[in-house]
C-alpha cells in the first residue's frame, strides 16, 4: 500500500508535467506564428511597394526625341539645349521663358524640362506594375498596337537618378524628390539639435538630481510619461500657436535681417518635431541612466569625484548606448510624420531648396501624401518610389546611431 502511494504521486507529478511542457509548446507555437505574420506582413509591404516602382508605360510624343538630337536628351550641354528651344519654340514663347528667367540662368535640369515640355510633348497614356510587366507582356503589348498605334511601350523604373535629382513638376515622368528629400535632411537635422541636449538634460536632471519625494517632480515626471503618448497633430497645433505665431519675428527671420512672410520656415516645423520626440527621448534617457550600476557612482564618490565629475566621466558614457537606442526611436517617429508639418506649413509643391533654417520647406511625407491624391496612376508610381527612398534614408540614419551605439558599448 506504501508503495502504491509513492507510485501514485510520482506519476501525477509526471502527468503535470507533460501537461506543462505542452502548453509551452503552445505558446513556443503562438509566439512563432506572430513573428512569421509580422515578416509577412513586412515583406508584403516591401513587395507591394517595389511592384509599384517598376513597370512598362506607354508612352506618346508630339515630336520624336530621337529627331531633336542624335545623342539622348539627358547627354546634351545647357548650350545644345538652348538650341533646341530657340529652334522649335515661336519667339512669343521664348520671350515669355526668358522673362521667367533667362535661358542661360537655368540649370540642365530645368533645360531639359523645358524641351520635354515645350517640344516633345511626352504624354503617358497608361502605366502597368511590376508583376504586370513581367507576366502580361505579350498582352500588354497586343494592347497597345490595337488601340494606340502611335505609342511607345518602355520600360520605366521610376526610382531612378533623375528622380533623386530633379525637383517637384506638375507631370510624374519630370517630377523629383530631391527639395524634398533636402527638406526632411535639414528637419531632422534642426530637431535632433533642439531635442538631445534638452533630453539629455531632462533626463540627468530626473534622475540624478531630483528628489523623488517632492511633489512638483513627480508631476513633471507623470507629465512627461503622460506626453509620450499624445497625438501628433496636437503637437502640430501647438507649433502653430507657439512657433508660426508667437514667435513669428525669431523663427521667419525677421531678428536676424532675413526677409520672409510668415513664421512657416523649416526651424518652425524642427522645433514642433522637436518638442514631439522629446518626451521619448528624455523617457529613453532615463531608462539608460537608471541601469547604470550605483556601484560605480559609489567608486567615484570614494575616489574623490563630485557628483558632476561622477555622472559626466562614468554614469553618461556608461548609459551613452541606451541613449542613442532612444535617439533611434526618435528619428523614426519625427521623419515619418505628417499632421504637424502640414499645420506649420509645410509645402505641398516647391522648387526651391532650403538653403537655411528660414526657408520654406516640403518633407518626403508630404509629398508622398500629395501624390497618393493624384488621380493619374503615374503619381502613384513616383509616390511608390518616394517611399522607398524614406525607407532607406531611415534605415542609413538608424544604422549611422547603431553603429555609434555599438562603438561606445565596446569601451565600456
Amino acid at each position: 500500500m506504501r508503495f502504491s502511494l509513492v507510485d501514485s504521486s510520482n506519476k501525477g507529478k509526471t502527468t503535470n508535467l507533460a501537461r506543462r511542457h505542452q502548453i509551452g509548446k503552445i505558446w513556443h507555437a503562438i509566439f512563432f506564428l506572430s513573428t512569421a505574420t509580422g515578416l509577412l506582413a513586412l515583406v508584403t509591404l516591401l513587395l507591394s511597394i517595389i511592384n509599384q516602382s517598376f513597370g512598362l508605360m506607354a508612352v506618346d510624343y508630339k515630336v520624336d526625341p530621337s529627331t531633336l538630337s542624335a545623342r539622348p536628351l539627358e547627354q546634351l550641354s545647357n548650350s545644345e539645349l538652348i538650341d533646341i528651344l530657340k529652334s522649335n519654340v515661336s519667339k512669343i514663347r521664348l520671350r515669355t521663358l526668358e522673362r521667367e528667367k533667362p535661358l542661360d540662368q537655368r540649370t540642365t535640369d530645368e533645360l531639359l524640362e523645358l524641351v520635354n515640355t515645350q517640344i516633345v510633348g511626352q504624354k503617358i497614356i497608361y502605366t502597368w506594375k511590376l508583376h504586370e510587366s513581367i507576366f502580361r507582356r505579350a498582352e500588354i503589348e497586343a494592347e497597345i498596337a490595337r488601340d494606340y498605334p502611335n505609342a511607345r511601350l518602355e520600360f520605366r523604373a521610376w526610382l531612378n537618378w533623375q528622380f533623386l535629382k530633379n525637383t517637384m513638376s506638375s507631370q510624374a515622368q519630370f517630377a523629383g524628390i530631391r527639395t524634398a528629400l533636402l527638406g526632411s535632411l535639414n528637419l531632422i537635422l534642426y530637431t535632433i539639435l533642439f531635442a538631445l541636449p534638452i533630453g539629455i538634460g531632462a533626463a540627468i536632471y530626473l534622475e540624478e538630481y531630483a528628489r523623488k519625494d517632492l511633489w512638483y517632480n513627480r508631476i513633471i515626471q507623470t507629465n512627461i510619461d503622460n506626453l509620450a503618448g499624445v497625438p501628433s497633430i496636437v503637437y502640430g497645433i501647438l507649433g502653430l500657436a507657439i512657433f508660426v505665431r508667437a514667435l513669428q519675428p525669431l523663427t521667419s527671420g525677421a531678428l536676424f535681417g532675413t526677409p520672409a512672410e510668415n513664421g512657416r520656415t523649416i526651424l518652425s516645423a524642427g522645433l514642433t518635431m522637436a518638442l514631439l520626440v522629446l518626451p521619448i527621448i528624455i523617457i529613453n534617457a532615463q531608462e539608460a541612466i537608471r541601469a547604470v550600476p550605483d556601484t560605480i557612482r559609489q567608486a567615484s564618490y570614494g575616489l574623490g569625484a563630485t557628483k558632476w565629475q561622477t555622472i559626466w566621466s562614468h554614469v553618461l558614457p556608461y548609459a551613452l548606448p541606451g541613449i542613442l537606442t532612444g535617439n533611434i526611436l526618435a528619428i523614426s517617429r519625427a521623419i515619418g510624420e505628417t499632421a504637424p508639418l502640414i499645420l506649420v506649413g509645410a509645402s505641398t509643391f516647391i522648387t526651391s531648396d532650403p538653403n537655411g533654417p528660414f526657408s520654406h520647406f516640403t518633407a518626403l511625407p508630404i509629398q508622398i501624401y500629395n501624390w497618393t491624391t493624384r488621380p493619374q496612376e503615374q503619381f502613384r508610381n513616383i509616390a511608390a518610389a518616394a517611399i522607398i527612398v524614406l525607407m532607406t534614408t531611415l534605415l542609413m540614419i538608424n544604422a549611422l546611431a547603431i553603429l555609434l551605439r555599438n562603438r561606445y558599448s565596446k569601451k565600456i
